[in-house]
């Protein structure tokens, strides 16, 4: 890298930029925290004392006018991303933007174009390419020691079957909220970073939480129709589960099964920070099992180690790069494009109960 450094202005100061952007922009050495946009400080919650030395703003346009920002980060609702994204942009800065990028993607179409016009770089935060069982499934799928995939099943399932009160945007009637876009984003994201776009597409969106009559879907089981293997994108809210299932993959030679999500979040919600001892590495009850057919056409079965966490520092280490003129963004705004459109044909096809081509 140039040993060039990039001052860094965060857009919120909720539970996305304290706990999956702060912490590990801060862990790579390229990226400063210049400046933070917090229209509402209180003394129990003030970015500036958390950080002393930054800069806070309560307004987005100061924030812009500042010419010492090199990068965005919107770390808002949904339903404020391509405004915010937009007017940074144009403004003359980097972006990275939470997701779900945008409601549309038709919006996110529009943003690819003004980033490319401004010659800014425009990357949406997907950090569950960075989780380390979806690391290790990789590995698999390119070893091919799987064979050939038939079924890829992809779970996010919890058990919260009362209504959400907390007011936040994934429980609200506005654009860009609910499950689909929330969980199914992340989920359908490591499908289609691993095989691509499917032909077809079948969504089933529901309401499973007791109380739940807002009109926003807390639950969906989503097919992704490829040629010779079916995907299941399953989010549920009603699952009294001990272990919850992560990923059931089956293939011609074998089949990988693991419970459990990834341990980074809770790591960070904890307060622990990359470089911690043990930061992204998974106990070994939840490591996931491997089952192979044998020679004699019985099987195999062995517990699979998790690769060595890459965490999601890895996505601003690629980022960093990317600014300094080595390689691509780490999720460009056209992949996150194609995967708002799923979002929009999944939610479709359930209401209209009839499998849509992508």
């Amino acid at each position: 890298m140039s040993g060039k450094t990039y001052n860094v202005g965060v857009i919120g100061y909720g539970l996305s930029a304290k706990v999956f952007h702060i912490p590990l922009f801060k862990a790579v050495s390229s990226f400063k925290f210049y400046a933070i946009v917090q229209r509402s400080p209180k003394p129990e919650d003030d970015a500036e004392k958390d950080f002393p030395g930054i800069k806070s703003y309560r307004s987005v346009d100061e924030l812009y006018k500042d010419s010492n920002v090199d990068m965005v980060i919107v770390t808002t609702t949904p339903s404020t991303h391509y405004d915010l994204t937009k007017q940074a942009l144009e403004s003359g800065k980097h972006v990275v933007v939470e997701k779900p990028f945008v409601p549309t993607a038709s919006e996110a179409r529009d943003l690819a174009s003004i980033a490319h016009k401004a010659g800014k770089l425009l990357a949406v935060y997907q950090n569950r390419r960075w989780d380390s069982d979806y690391l290790t499934l990789r590995k698999l799928l390119s070893s091919n020691v799987l064979g050939r995939i038939a079924e890829f099943e992809t779970h996010f399932d919890r058990h919260r079957p009362t209504k959400d009160t907390s007011g936040s945007w994934k429980s609200t009637p506005a654009p860009g909220g609910g499950v689909v876009y929330d969980l199914g984003t992340h989920l359908m994201d490591q499908i289609v970073h691993s095989f691509g776009m499917p032909k077809r597409i079948t969504g089933v969106v529901l309401r499973q939480k007791e109380g739940n009559t807002d009109g926003v879907d807390d639950a969906c089981t989503i097919l992704l129709h490829y040629e010779g293997m079916l995907a299941t994108v399953k989010a549920g809210v009603v699952s009294p589960e001990k272990e919850q299932l992560r990923y059931w993959v089956r293939g011609s030679k074998g089949s990988f099964k693991k419970f459990h999500l990834d341990v980074q979040e809770d790591q960070l919600k904890s307060g622990m920070k990359p470089g911690d001892e043990g930061f992204g590495v998974e106990p070994e009850g939840h490591h996931g099992v491997l089952t192979t057919v044998a020679k004699d056409g019985g099987f195999e079965r062995e517990v699979l180690p998790t690769v060595e966490p890459e965490t999601y520092v890895g996505y601003y280490q690629v980022l960093a790069k990317a600014l300094d003129g080595e390689g691509e963004v780490p999720v460009s705004a056209e992949q996150a494009a194609s995967l708002i459109r799923l979002c929009e044909l999944a939610k479709r096809s359930s209401d209209e109960g009839r499998t849509m081509d992508v």
